[in-house]
């Protein structure tokens, strides 16, 4: 009986390849068995499957020959086998990422939003940002933000700080950056699904405001006073499609 068809990776594992399955599960069953055997007795450490939602019955016959559950996709559920005793295994992605802006007008005034989604009746004004999309670069993501929220459009300018917390939705950890932008227009057409208020406010009453996190201020005064991290080239290392690079200002005479 042939092995599931499969690749290895680096580390000494068996990957097995989720595109040519067989058909059935009772085929998959017997497979899959003398799949194991053999690949343990070759020395591999551990086994990847790949289980596509279309053949969500292969899940508990893999679960009953010590497959457990790794992480998921909308389409697919990726599952571990150890061969040994204490294989590693890599955790999969721990962190969402997301991004808000300071956008400050030549009046002084900063770019704030209330949203309608939040705990309590009191209005509480914060900066725009969300999460980014898969494969999309911070300062894009910002951008796209903040224009969705606000209707306005900007320029990034720099990444002035960042906040890392744990616990956040489905108990993953949270990076949310904070990033400086230029005003390219103000008029403002507030999102009507997520935001209740959208308002040009001076920066010393925002900075003074009862409505206003403690964060959200020493983030704003962080943007202000500080020039932040530029987005930077590095020869042989930059690639506009893939990586994202923040340095401070002025490198070139280093």
């Amino acid at each position: 009986m042939e092995v599931l068809e499969h690749t290895t990776n680096p580390f000494n594992g068996i990957v097995i390849s989720p595109d040519a399955l067989p058909v059935d599960v009772g085929a998959f069953s017997r497979r899959l068995a003398q799949s194991l055997k053999i690949w343990k007795e070759r020395g591999y450490q551990l086994v990847w499957l790949e289980v596509p939602i279309a053949k969500s019955e292969f899940i508990p016959v893999a679960v009953q020959t010590g497959f457990s559950f790794h992480h998921s996709g909308e389409s697919y559920l990726m599952m571990t086998r150890p061969l040994v005793e204490n294989a590693f295994i890599p955790g999969f992605a721990t962190h969402y990422i997301g991004a808000g802006g300071v956008v400050v007008s030549e009046k002084n005034e900063v770019l704030v939003v209330c949203e309608k989604h939040r705990g309590g009746s009191r209005p509480y004004y914060k900066l725009p940002g969300g999460a980014l999309h898969p494969g999309e670069h911070l300062a894009e993501a910002v951008v796209r933000e903040i224009v969705e929220e606000t209707g306005v459009q900007t320029r990034f300018e720099s990444m002035v700080c960042f906040r890392h917390w744990h616990g956040y939705r489905y108990d993953k950890s949270d990076i949310y950056f904070v990033c400086r932008l230029k005003p390219l227009t103000y008029d403002i057409t507030p999102q009507p699904e997520e935001i209740e208020e959208c308002v040009w406010m001076p920066v010393e009453e925002y900075l003074t405001s009862e409505y206003v996190h403690t964060f959200n201020r020493q983030i704003v005064r962080a943007a202000l006073a500080s020039p932040g991290v530029v987005l930077s080239d590095v020869e042989g290392y930059s690639d506009g499609r893939r990586r994202e690079i923040f340095m401070p200002p002025d490198m070139d005479g280093f």
